[in-house]
This record gives C-alpha cells, sequence and structure tokens, in this order.
C-alpha cells in the first residue's frame, strides 16, 4: 500500500516539478536558467551516486526503476530551484546571497527530513543526518550560483 501512495506522492511532485520548470523559464534571460538548471542537474546526480554508492542514502521507492538515485529531485525539482535560487540573488551581494540560500536551503532539508521519516521515497544510512543534507544543498546552490556569476564574468556581460 505504501508504495503505491509514494509514487503517487512522486508523480504529484513530479508533475509539480514540470509545471514549475516551464513558469521559471517564462523570465529572460533563458539562456542562463538552462545553465543554471543544467548545471544543478549535473552537480546532483553526481553528489547523488557517491553518496548512493558509499552507502549514505537510499531511495527504495522510485518512478524510475533503473536509476538508483532519485531523478525527480536530481534531475528536476533541485535543479528548478536552484533557477528560483539566482533569480532571486541576481542583484544580491554576497551576505544576501548567503541569506538568501539558508532561506532556499533550510525548507528544503526539512522537506527531505520529513520525507525520509514518512515514506520510503529517501533512507538516510550510515552517518547520514538532515544536518548533512541541509549543507548539501546549500553548498550546492552557493557552488552553481558562484559558478554563473563567472560564466557571466568571463563571457564580458555585467555580473549577475
Amino acid at each position: 500500500m505504501w508504495i503505491k501512495y509514494e509514487k503517487r506522492l512522486l508523480r504529484l511532485i513530479f508533475g509539480c516539478g514540470i509545471f514549475l520548470f516551464i513558469h521559471v523559464l517564462r523570465k529572460p534571460p533563458l539562456k542562463d536558467w538552462l545553465i543554471i538548471f543544467l548545471l544543478k542537474s549535473y552537480i546532483a546526480s553526481i553528489l547523488d551516486n557517491i553518496l548512493v554508492k558509499k552507502g549514505y542514502l537510499k531511495y527504495p521507492v522510485n518512478l524510475f526503476k533503473f536509476f538508483d538515485i532519485s531523478v525527480v529531485f536530481s534531475y528536476l525539482i533541485f535543479p528548478v530551484s536552484c533557477v528560483y535560487f539566482n533569480q532571486v540573488t541576481k542583484g544580491s551581494n554576497f551576505l544576501g546571497i548567503l541569506y538568501k540560500c539558508l532561506i532556499f536551503s533550510f525548507p528544503s532539508a526539512l522537506i527531505e527530513h520529513f520525507l525520509e521519516k514518512n515514506t520510503k521515497l529517501i533512507t538516510y544510512k550510515r552517518s547520514w543526518t538532515s544536518v548533512h543534507s541541509f549543507f548539501s544543498i546549500a553548498s550546492t546552490f552557493l557552488i552553481v550560483r558562484f559558478l554563473m556569476g563567472f560564466i557571466t564574468f568571463a563571457s564580458g556581460k555585467k555580473s549577475g
């Protein structure tokens, strides 16, 4: 029974993610948002693969059985949230970026903690905790934000 419920929840999250993806791309510059989306997807999938292979995380219920990682989260939800984060921090200074990173990372980690405690969508193994999730989420937000700042600067545009 739980697996059926969890698959429905994943489908709902997937549908919301597609809607948010379409919505987030409506604001220019589209190229920047796509680069951020792809960077976050790439970084999240690498980290997720490492954490799953090392035995820190497990995704017992997944929409796509041939992946060990959560495709919905690594390739859709986290990248979309990272695009929103970059849109919100586009004109921010360093302290503003750090503050907004906390605002985005804390709820993400809190939701992941709730899902870990109440569903089979994610299971923490070994010594992994919600604190680790918080710091990994925050660090990837910051890595992508500063990579995008570097890309913008290197391409000769005004830094964003």
